[in-house]
C-alpha cells in the first residue's frame, strides 16, 4: 500500500515480497556497523523481520518503517519511517539506504515527507531519532532536518545519540 509520494520516490508498506531486499539491506556492512545485527540470514528470517517489525507496527500505531522505492522504476533503495520504542517517549524517525543510493538526497527527501505526514496525519509534533555514536553522516542529516542533539540514551547494551525536534 502506497503511503507517500515525493518528486522522485514512493514510500509504501512492506510486505513479504520485500524479503530479498530486506535480507540485503540489513546485512550491508553499513547497517551492521550503524544499526546492528538483526540476525536476518535467510529469506524466511527477512519475512519474519518484516512481519514482526514494520507490519506489526502498522497495525498497532498506524505507522512504521516504509519501503522507499524510485518512482520511475519501482526499484527499492531503502527504508524510512517511524518507530515507536517502549524505551522512548516519542516515535523516532529511522532511515537506511543501500550504499549505491547515498549522497543523492533520497534520505532527506523521504525523511521530510515522513515528518510532514507524521505531523499532518498523526498529529506527532515532536519526533526523536537515534544514531550510533560513530554515525556522523546520519547526525548531519538529522540536523539538516531540524533535529538537535539531546544527549546519549542507553538502548539495550549500547549508548546511542538521541536527537529531537524543537516542537513539543
Amino acid at each position: 500500500m502506497k503511503v507517500l509520494e515525493t518528486e522522485r520516490l514512493v514510500l509504501r508498506h512492506f510486505h513479504r515480497g520485500d524479503a530479498a531486499f530486506i535480507l540485503r539491506l540489513v546485512n550491508e556492512p553499513s547497517w551492521l556497523q550503524n544499526i546492528g545485527d538483526r540476525g536476518v540470514r535467510t529469506l524466511a528470517d527477512a519475512e519474519g523481520y518484516i512481519q514482526k517489525g514494520p507490519v506489526e507496527m502498522y497495525g498497532r500505531f498506524g505507522f512504521g518503517l516504509f519501503l522507499v522505492e524510485l518512482k520511475e522504476s519501482a526499484v527499492p533503495i531503502g527504508l524510512c519511517g517511524l518507530v515507536k520504542r517502549e524505551a522512548l517517549e516519542h516515535a523516532d524517525l529511522g532511515f537506511a539506504f543501500l550504499p549505491e543510493y547515498w549522497g543523492q538526497g533520497y534520505a532527506l527527501e523521504s525523511s521530510l515527507a515522513v515528518m510532514s505526514w507524521a505531523r499532518d496525519v498523526h498529529g506527532l509534533s515532536h519526533l526523536l531519532a537515534i544514531t550510533s555514536q560513530g554515525n556522523a553522516a546520519s547526525g548531519r542529516l538529522l540536523e539538516k532536518l531540524g533535529f538537535y542533539f539531546k544527549g546519549l540514551v542507553r538502548l539495550g547494551a549500547e549508548d546511542l545519540k538521541l536527537y529531537g525536534t524543537q516542537e513539543g
